[in-house]
């Protein structure tokens, strides 16, 4: 096996220690180094032997040798963690979305292939092994043709630091997973949104998106209700596909009333990106997931939002 890979992680909140935690378990890696601004943070966890702590992230990209970097901040500090890290041409996987916004998804799209460095977007749900094998099942046609796809994201606020609305922290998910699942774009939407209630941003979204393949999706994402739902469902010649994330199941719901229950192999989502992330990181191959994607779910957001401002529906650019 080649010497592992050197990691470090930018911003070990609630995600980035869990980066944290992974990179010190994988065989592949060696975690040598965190920064947050946090002190207090940084004092609570116990990195480990070798692991050296760092408030200022500019300092520990100086004095470490890194070969690979995840970013896990706050979303509006992106663009400038991400450039300090293109700069020292260390390969990084930035949690999604990939920035607060398109033109500056664009930017680190353009500093990243300029420096030749490695860039991979943070989509986890893309690991997991329900929409893995969803994906499967309906690139092998086995669910006939499909009619509509239901996508939920809610579940309690908690109080931690947002500098973006449910739009931007959650949806991001859900876009990218039904570009994913039907291998399509989105190219309409409409969107009603609620504001105000436990943050200045969106709090609440119900949108309905229309896809380059004709399928129509709902969404629906807050951190308002008092249950935690993460799943989707597609209505199909077959029935209904029903997927929920955190238990890790999928059931295919028979036209008769009965079920079948899809056997799916458990894993950790995390650890299976991280560990496509070092393998491109050490290889210099394309990522899994791309500026390229990112700038795909981020014109869907942005449309999404300002189709609840204006009260129409939009089409999203370039897929019309």
């Amino acid at each position: 096996m080649p010497e592992p890979l050197r990691a470090g992680v930018i911003g070990v909140g609630v995600m980035g220690a869990h980066h944290a935690r992974v990179y010190g378990e994988l065989p592949e890696a060696q975690l040598v180094a965190v920064a947050d601004a946090d002190e207090a943070r940084l004092a609570d966890v116990r990195w480990g032997g070798g692991v050296r702590a760092y408030q200022d992230y500019g300092k520990m990209l100086a004095e470490e040798a890194l070969d690979a970097v995840s970013i896990a901040v706050p979303t509006r500090l992106h663009i400038d963690v991400a450039l300090a890290c293109i700069e020292r041409g260390v390969p990084l996987l930035v949690e999604k979305p990939l920035a607060a916004d398109l033109d500056e998804c664009i930017q680190l799209k353009e500093a990243a292939e300029r420096a030749g460095v490695t860039m991979m977007v943070g989509h986890i749900e893309r690991y997991n092994p329900v929409v893995v094998a969803a994906r499967q099942w309906i690139a092998e046609g086995k669910l006939g043709q499909i009619h509509e796809a239901r996508m939920q994201r809610i579940g309690p606020f908690y109080e931690r630091m947002r500098d973006v609305g449910v739009v931007h922290d959650l949806a991001t998910h859900d876009v990218d997973i039904l570009r994913v699942l039907f291998d399509c774009e989105v190219e309409r939407v409409s969107a009603e949104v609620q504001s105000g209630v436990r943050t200045p941003y969106e709090d609440s979204l119900s949108a309905v998106l229309r896809l380059t393949s004709g399928i129509v999706a709902s969404l629906e994402v807050n951190w308002l209700s008092p249950s935690k739902v993460r799943g989707f469902s597609v209505l199909c010649d077959q029935g209904t596909l029903v997927g929920h994330y955190i238990p890790q199941a999928l059931t295919l719901e028979l036209p008769s009333g009965e079920s079948e229950n899809i056997p799916l192999e458990h894993s950790e989502p995390l650890r299976a990106e991280l560990e496509a992330f070092l393998s491109v990181a050490r290889s210099n191959e394309p990522p899994p997931v791309t500026a390229d994607d990112a700038i795909a779910v981020m014109r869907v957001v942005e449309a999404l939002i300002e189709s609840a401002k204006r009260g129409v529906a939009l089409p999203i650019a370039g897929t019309s």
